[in-house]
Formats: C-alpha cells, structure tokens, sequence
C-alpha cells in the first residue's frame, strides 16, 4: 500500500519512547510500513507493556537508554542515522509530576533539547517530529478549541514541562535549523486511548482493570471533559507531517508552513466528559463505575480542547474514527486480547486495527491513505 506516499518504505526511522503506549503502536505501524527502526527508550513502563506482548524487540534496532543522558542520543543519532525521527520519550502523566516534579521537567525539557542538540550535529537531511501535549497551551477553560498561535502554559509540572518544551523546540527551530537538513515540527495530540495502554492512573487502563476483575470502576474527576480520540488517529497525523516535512508535494505546501506546530485532535463531537466515556466503555463491556471525587486532589483541567484548523488547511488531515468508533475499538481490543498467549496474537488484533482505521480512512478520502499519493 502507498499510505503517506510510500515516504516510509525502506527509510530509518530513531523513535524515542518505544516502549511506551503511543511508541509500540508507532513502531507496529512503521513496521507495516517497510521502514527500518531503531527505538532508544527505558524499559517498559508498564507490567504488561503493550511493547513485550507484541514482542516486538528482536525486529528493530532495541536500544535501552535515558534521554537525560545527552551522550545516549548522540550515539543513538549517529547510529541509527536517521531518514526520520519521532521523539516520544517523556514523563506522561499529570498526576504522576506532582509527585516527581524535577524529573518530570527534566526528562521533557531537557531529553528534548539533548535530541535538539544530537540533531544540530547531523548532517543527513531527516524530518524530526517532537511530541508534545495539548495540555502545553495556558488553559483557560474555553469552550472553544486552543489553536496553534494560543498562549502555552501549565499549571501543573507535566503540563508546564510541555510547554516549556514547546518553547524550546521552537527556539532552536529559529536559531539553529532554518537552513538545516533536518526539518523540525512539534505535534500536540489530544487524550489518546487504545488497546495496550497499562498506565496507572489513566482512566480507560482504570476501566479495564474493573472491569476484569468485575469491581466497580473508579471515577475521579467525572465532570472534566477531553478530546478523546484512538491512539492511530494522532499517529496518522505524525506521520503524515513527517511524511509531508521530507516532500512538501505531499500534501502541496511550502516546507515553511510545514516546520512549525500543529494539532491533532478528534473532531468537537468527541469532546465529552470523563462521565459520558466510561458509560460508552460499558456499552461495550457492561460493568457499573462509583463516583471517587477528592476535594483535595491534584489541580487538573475541567475542560480542554483542540482546534485543528491548520492540520486541515496544510496538511488535509482529518480525524476518521468517531466516539463511539475510537471507544469501540478500543474496548474490543482488550476483549480479545484478554485471552492471548503469543506476540503473533497481539501483532495479528493490533494489525487488524492499524487495517481497519486505513479502510475508514479511505473510504472518507483522506489524502494520506490514498493509494494514488505520489
């Protein structure tokens, strides 16, 4: 198949953060594409690790390492030499940086700016995506969705981490990369579920973890409302943008549009409250969940989310996967895989998924899934 114009077929791909939830499902996808990859990361985050059930360590370049280690990533850059980087590595979770505040900033802050700088000494033309966070930009709870140009903040460690992030890619893009080789972009998605997340302390991983133990699920924050969307949603869209980074033509834009930031997020009908998402859950998987509000809990945001105009306009890209769609598949992907014994069995459902979203997305033509794309 010709999916994002073939850019990945034989290419080397450095993805840090491999082994996290977003990182596995990359590299499945990136496999599937024909591309050659090498992940730096530390171990599995998560018992189980979506990355061990896919078993998936002996067919790219597994590499374990710290990004806060600036040695690492410029070994790991002059190894792996990249056609294409996407930078996943990072502390992910907001409750988990009141706890652990200085590592938080200093893993996104300063992993980033360590694989900025192995970057500023690579030669080798390479289009480089920095993930971030749709939580980077300064919340002010409005009903409508953050926009690109909108003031970054956080009031929170994790949140302020991305935004300082942000900032920083933003510099160096300026400062040290306009007549580069390597084109740089960041790309901030909006709440991502799917199949395989194990996370502590997020809120489908919460759901499921009940629901096979046939207990009550835990709800903590009911009223606060996200931009749901399926983990491959976000993921078309980073491949998409590095796809288009590497040959403007793609998508028919200038490369200066293109080396900036963008969202990607569902569409406003998949903006709901944590509420309405655990009582699709169980539409799927009939259960019962019991209100765990703590007056005195960590400050999170009530409402956020996500414009993605400008993906749109530059990129033609599009969310494809509904709600109901996102939290279907979802919910399904656990169910079946509850019974699985082997990685070929993980790999099979989660393929299957990656081949499914492909079909919608065709079907509703969108430009990176046509098999036309040149």
């Amino acid at each position: 198949m010709t999916l994002f114009g073939s850019a990945y077929s034989g290419k080397r791909v450095l993805v840090t953060g491999h082994t996290g939830f977003k990182g596995a499902w990359l590299c499945e996808w990136l496999l599937g594409l024909g591309a050659e990859v090498t992940g730096l990361s530390l171990p599995p985050p998560t018992e189980p690790s979506l990355f061990v059930q896919l078993g998936r360590a002996k067919c790219l370049h597994h590499t374990l390492g710290d990004i806060q280690d600036s040695a690492i990533l410029q070994k790991a850059v002059k190894e792996a030499k990249p056609d294409f980087v996407f930078h996943l590595a990072a502390q992910p979770l907001v409750r988990e940086s009141y706890k652990r505040a200085r590592e938080t900033f200093s893993v996104n802050t300063m992993g980033t700016l360590n694989l900025l700088e192995a970057l500023r000494d690579y030669a080798k033309p390479c289009a480089a995506i920095f993930i971030t966070t749709d939580k980077c930009y300064e919340n002010r709870e409005w009903l409508h969705g953050y926009r690109e140009t909108d003031a970054l903040g956080g009031r929170d460690p994790y949140s302020a981490s991305k935004a300082a992030a942000e900032l920083i890619i933003a510099s160096y893009r300026h400062s040290f990369f306009k007549d580069h080789p390597v084109k740089i972009a960041s790309a901030r998605a909006g709440n991502v579920i799917g199949g395989g997340d194990w996370a502590v302390d997020r809120i489908v991983p919460d759901c499921i973890r009940a629901l096979q133990k046939n207990q009550a699920i835990p709800v903590r924050n009911r009223h606060a409302t996200r931009p749901w969307q399926h983990v491959l949603e976000p993921l078309s869209g980073y491949l998409w943008l590095g796809a288009s980074l590497a040959a403007p033509k793609l998508c028919q834009s200038d490369l200066s549009t293109l080396t900036g930031a963008f969202n990607f997020g569902p569409d406003r009908d998949a903006n709901r409250t944590v509420k309405e998402l655990v009582e699709e859950v169980l539409r799927s998987w009939p259960g019962r969940w019991v209100d765990k509000t703590d007056p005195k809990a960590p400050h999170e945001a009530g409402l956020l989310q996500l414009s993605t105009d400008k993906a749109a306009a530059l990129l033609r890209w599009f969310p494809v996967w509904s709600f109901p769609d996102a939290v279907g598949h979802t919910v399904q992907w656990y169910r079946k895989a509850g019974a699985f014994k082997s990685a070929k069995e993980f790999q099979k459902l989660t393929r299957t998924h990656i081949a499914q979203y492909v079909s919608a997305a065709r079907e509703q033509k969108v430009l990176w899934a046509e098999p036309s794309s040149k």
